[in-house]
């Protein structure tokens, strides 16, 4: 039984850990000289 029940929650675990970590977007990385614009979806040239 105990054998059983491992096996069940080694088996949920990383599902569970998606839906905690809020499985939606990961961070983009950009080039130097650039950063990520959420609203455009894209890499855009960092000013200044």
């Amino acid at each position: 039984m105990k054998t059983c029940l491992t096996a069940l929650v080694l088996s949920l675990a990383p599902a569970m850990a998606m839906a905690a970590c809020g499985y939606d977007r990961t961070a983009m990385s950009c080039a130097d000289g650039a950063t990520y614009d959420a609203d455009q979806q894209r890499c855009v040239p960092t000013t200044g």
